[in-house]
C-alpha cells in the first residue's frame, strides 16, 4: 500500500513502532479578525445620514462614529463591475466584468463572470482557513448559467463561499424574491402579510451562518459577504416604514438637495467651498412641477426613504447579533455603495418599470391614481432624476457615468481592535478605489495571495493597501491613480486632478470632448478646465489610455440592448428555434435562462392526465403586477393575462375531458401593441379574446411548470396552486423572428438590473 506524500511520520509493523502524522488544517491565527462586508446598491453619496440626509440610518451612523468615514471613495459606475473589483481586489476589466453579468461579449473583459485567474477574497481567505459566506445579490455569473441546470462554477459556492443564501440576478421583488440556498432554488420562506422581507430574512440567515461555525470552531475567523438588494428598484418596505415618511418630502428636491449639501458641510464629509453641482439636463426646478408631478415624485422618494431606513435597522441587528455572540471588537466590518443613485426611473419616476420597458411611459397624473401602492408589494417603482441627484449631493450625474455622481459613494469601517481610539469617528479625506478594500483585508489578515491556485496562474493583486490610514489620519493617499470606464464613457483620477469623458452611444470616441477638473479645489466637477489647461488634459488622456492597455479595458463598446441577442449562441441553453421542452418536477426558472416569449408569436402546450377535480396551473410567468399564467380550475382550461394589473381572463367554453389530453394557449402579437390569444382544447379552439397590450417584456421574474411561484399571476387562486393532475410537458414554441421592439425592452430591463 502506498504513503500519501502528506504523511511526515513513520509506519512500522505495529504502533508501537510507528509514528503519527496529523494532517494540519491552515488557520491564519488565534487572533485573525472576522471581516464582513456589507454592500448597499445604487445608494447615493449624500443618502446615508452621516454623510447628510434627513433619512433615519442610526445603525450606519453609530459604525461612522466608532469607526472611520471614507469621504474620498470611489467605486465603477456599475454594479456587477464594482462587485468583481471588490472581491478580487483587481480591476474589473482584466477580470472580465465590463458590464453587468447579463451579458457575454466574446471579449475577455466581459466574460459574464469573474475569471478564474483572478481568485476572491472567500477563495483566499477560505485558503487560509477562514469560514466563508455569502448573503444577498450575487450577480457575478452569467444570468442563462443561473437555474438549477447550473453549470455552477461561478455560483458563490464555486468561488470560494461555503455557504451562500440569496438570489443571483441583479435585482429581485423585495417580498417574493427569487431565493437560492447553497446551489439550489428555494421557495420563499414568508409572505408580505407574515412579515416577510428578504433584508430581514438576510440578516437572520447571516446570525444563522455565523453562529453555526462559531459555536462549533470559534477558533476559526469568519469572512461574510452580505449584499442587500436595497436601496435598488424596486423600492419596497413594511407598510409601518412608508408611513414613517409620509409627507417628509413634499417640499421637493431643490430644498431638500440644498438641506443636504448644507449639512455635508457641518458635518466636514465635503470642504466648505465646495460647490453645489447645478441641476442635470432633464430635472426641473420642483416648483415648476405640476400637482401630480410633486405629488408622485414625493411619494415615490418617501419609499426609497422607507426601504434605506429599513435596511439600517437590519444592519443594527447584524451588529447586535455580532455583539451577543462577542465577535464584534475583533470584525473588521466594512459598509459601502455599489455605484451612485440610479438614473433608471427617468424625469417623472415609474410606478413599474416593466410598464417602461414596453415603451409605456405611464404620466404622472395617471400614476397617482395607484399612488397608495407604492412601496408596497404591488410596486416596482423607481423614482425620478431629481431625487436621484438629489441622493448624489454635491454631485452631477448617476450611475452609468463616469463623473463623481456615478462613483462616488459612501463608505465606513468599523473595527474597534484595530482603529485607534482617538481615531474613531474621524473622516479619511484620502482618495481610495473599490478594489483597495480587498488588499487591505489581506495586509490587516496577514494573507498573501498565491500566484498559481488550482493550477492556473493568477492576475496580479492591482489594488492598494490603505491600512496605513487607519491610525494616521494625515497619511499619504497609497492609489494616485485610478481609471474608469463604462459603455465608452471614460475617467481618470490621478492626484488631484481628474479627467472625465460622458460618452454618448454611436458618437465617434476620438471626437467627442473631454472635461478637466481640479479636484482639490472643485469636488463636484463644477468648472472644467480643459480649454485653460490643455497640456494637463492630455497627460490624463494619455495616461488613461496607458491604464486601459494595462487593465484590458478594450475594445472599447458601447453596445447595450444591442447584447441581448448574444445568449442565443452555440451551447446556451436557448436553441436558435426556439422550441423548449419542460418536464414536472422542475424548480423555478430565472428569466434569463428560461424562454423568452414576451412580444412574440407563442405557442404553450401542455399534455397532461386529468381526472374529476383536478385543477391548478400548467405554466406560469410573471408575478401579480404583470405576467401569463395557464390553469386549470373548475373542469376547464384558462388563460390570466395579466398585463401590468389588467387582466384579460379566458375560459374554455367546454367542460375539458378527462383522461389524456392536449391543452394549449396560441398568442398572437398583432399591430401596434395589440395582440390575441386563443385557448386549445385537443386541437380546438375554445375560447379566445383580443389582447389591448401585448406585452414585449413581461416580468423581471421567470416561469414556472406545475404551479405559480412567487406572488400569483391572476387573481383567481393563492400560489402556489400546484397542478393537482398529472402534466407529463409543457412544450413552449417562440417564434425565432428577430423584433428590435423585443429585443430593445429586454436589453433595457437587463441593464436595470445593474
Amino acid at each position: 500500500m502506498g504513503i500519501s506524500h502528506e504523511f511526515r511520520g513513520r509506519i512500522g509493523r505495529t504502533v508501537a513502532e510507528s509514528e503519527p502524522s496529523f494532517e494540519q488544517a491552515p488557520h491564519p491565527g488565534e487572533d485573525a479578525p472576522n471581516v464582513i462586508i456589507v454592500l448597499l446598491d445604487d445608494t447615493g453619496f449624500a443618502q446615508l445620514g452621516c454623510f447628510g440626509s434627513d433619512i433615519d440610518t442610526p445603525n450606519i451612523d453609530a459604525l461612522a462614529a466608532g469607526g472611520l468615514q471614507f469621504t474620498n471613495f470611489h467605486v465603477t459606475p456599475l454594479c456587477s463591475p464594482t462587485r468583481a473589483a471588490l472581491l478580487t481586489g483587481r480591476a474589473n476589466h482584466a477580470v472580465g466584468m465590463r458590464s453587468v453579468s447579463n451579458f457575454v461579449t466574446g471579449f475577455p473583459n466581459q466574460l459574464g463572470h469573474i475569471s478564474n485567474h483572478a481568485a476572491t477574497v472567500a477563495e483566499v481567505l477560505g485558503d487560509a482557513g477562514y469560514a466563508t459566506f455569502a448573503l444577498g445579490k450575487w450577480h457575478l455569473a452569467p444570468m442563462e448559467q443561473c437555474s438549477a441546470a447550473g453549470p455552477f462554477d461561478q455560483w458563490p459556492l464555486g468561488r470560494g463561499f461555503d455557504r451562500f443564501y440569496g438570489f443571483l440576478d441583479g435585482e429581485t421583488d423585495q417580498f417574493y424574491p427569487e431565493l437560492v440556498a447553497d446551489n439550489h432554488p428555494i421557495p420563499t420562506p414568508g409572505t408580505p402579510d407574515d412579515g416577510y422581507h428578504v433584508s430581514a430574512d438576510l440578516v437572520d440567515q447571516a446570525l444563522r451562518m455565523i453562529a453555526d461555525s462559531k459555536g462549533v470552531r470559534p477558533d476559526r475567523p469568519f469572512f461574510t459577504y452580505l449584499a442587500f438588494g436595497a436601496t435598488h428598484a424596486p423600492h419596497q418596505a413594511p407598510p409601518e416604514y412608508l408611513a414613517k415618511y409620509r409627507g417628509r418630502y413634499d417640499e421637493g428636491w431643490d430644498l431638500v438637495r440644498e438641506r443636504w449639501f448644507r449639512r455635508q458641510i457641518e458635518l466636514g464629509v465635503i470642504p466648505a467651498d465646495t460647490q453645489l453641482a447645478p441641476r442635470n439636463p432633464g430635472v426641473k426646478p420642483w416648483d415648476e412641477l405640476s400637482d401630480n408631478e410633486r405629488r408622485l415624485a414625493a411619494r415615490l422618494q418617501e419609499a426609497f426613504a422607507a426601504f434605506l431606513d429599513h435596511t439600517d435597522v437590519q444592519i443594527g441587528r447584524l451588529v447586535d447579533g455580532l455583539r451577543r455572540l462577542g465577535q464584534l471588537d475583533n470584525t473588521i466590518l466594512v459598509v459601502h455603495a455599489d455605484n451612485g443613485a440610479s438614473q433608471e426611473g427617468g424625469p417623472f419616476g415609474v410606478m413599474h418599470e416593466m410598464k417602461f420597458f414596453n415603451g409605456i411611459i405611464e404620466m404622472p397624473d395617471e400614476a397617482v391614481q395607484r399612488i397608495d401602492t407604492i412601496g408596497g408589494p404591488n410596486s416596482h417603482t423607481n423614482y425620478p432624476w431629481g431625487w436621484a441627484q438629489c441622493g448624489n449631493t454635491p454631485f452631477r450625474w448617476y450611475k452609468q457615468n463616469t463623473h463623481e455622481g456615478g462613483v462616488h459613494v459612501p463608505m465606513v469601517l468599523h473595527w474597534p481592535d484595530g482603529v485607534p481610539a482617538d481615531q474613531r469617528g474621524s473622516t479619511r479625506e484620502q482618495f481610495v478605489f473599490v478594489s483597495d478594500i480587498v488588499p487591505t483585508v489581506y495586509d490587516l489578515v496577514g494573507v498573501e495571495p498565491a500566484a498559481v491556485r488550482r493550477g492556473l496562474q493568477q492576475l496580479p493583486v492591482t489594488g492598494h493597501s490603505f491600512s496605513s490610514l487607519l491610525a494616521q489620519p494625515q497619511a499619504p493617499a497609497v492609489n494616485q491613480l485610478q481609471y474608469f470606464e463604462n459603455g465608452g464613457s471614460m475617467a481618470l483620477v490621478a492626484g488631484d486632478w481628474k479627467a472625465v469623458l460622458k460618452h454618448n452611444p454611436g458618437a465617434d470616441f476620438a471626437t467627442e470632448a473631454w472635461e478637466l477638473y481640479h479636484l482639490a479645489t472643485d469636488r463636484s466637477e463644477c468648472n472644467d478646465l480643459a480649454a485653460t489647461n490643455p497640456q494637463q488634459l492630455a497627460e490624463l488622456v494619455a495616461l488613461w489610455n496607458s491604464e486601459a492597455e494595462r487593465h484590458g479595458v478594450f475594445p472599447l463598446d458601447d453596445r447595450g440592448v444591442q447584447l441581448f441577442g448574444a445568449r442565443f449562441r452555440p451551447r446556451s441553453p436557448h436553441p436558435e428555434n426556439r422550441r423548449y421542452v419542460y418536464r414536472p418536477p422542475m424548480s423555478p426558472l430565472p428569466g434569463q435562462a428560461s424562454a423568452a416569449i414576451g412580444g412574440r408569436h407563442c405557442d404553450l402546450t401542455a399534455r397532461v392526465a386529468l381526472a374529476a377535480g383536478d385543477e391548478g396551473v400548467l405554466f406560469a410567468t410573471g408575478t401579480q403586477n404583470s405576467g401569463i399564467s395557464m390553469f386549470v380550475q373548475g373542469g376547464r382550461l384558462v388563460l390570466d393575462y395579466n398585463a401590468f394589473s389588467e387582466h384579460t381572463i379566458i375560459e374554455s367554453d367546454v367542460e375539458l375531458p378527462l383522461g389524456e389530453v392536449e391543452l394549449a394557449v396560441r398568442l398572437r402579437r398583432g399591430e401596434g401593441m395589440s395582440g390575441r390569444a386563443e385557448i386549445v382544447v385537443d386541437g380546438r379552439v375554445v375560447g379566445a379574446a383580443d389582447l389591448g397590450l401585448y406585452m414585449r417584456m413581461i416580468s423581471s421574474i421567470g416561469p414556472s411548470v406545475g404551479g405559480d411561484h412567487g406572488s400569483p399571476v391572476s387573481q383567481r387562486y393563492a400560489a402556489p396552486y400546484e397542478f393537482t393532475g398529472t402534466l407529463h410537458e409543457i412544450v413552449v414554441q417562440a417564434s425565432p423572428e428577430k423584433y428590435a421592439d423585443v429585443a430593445d425592452a429586454a436589453g433595457r430591463a437587463e441593464m436595470s438590473r445593474q
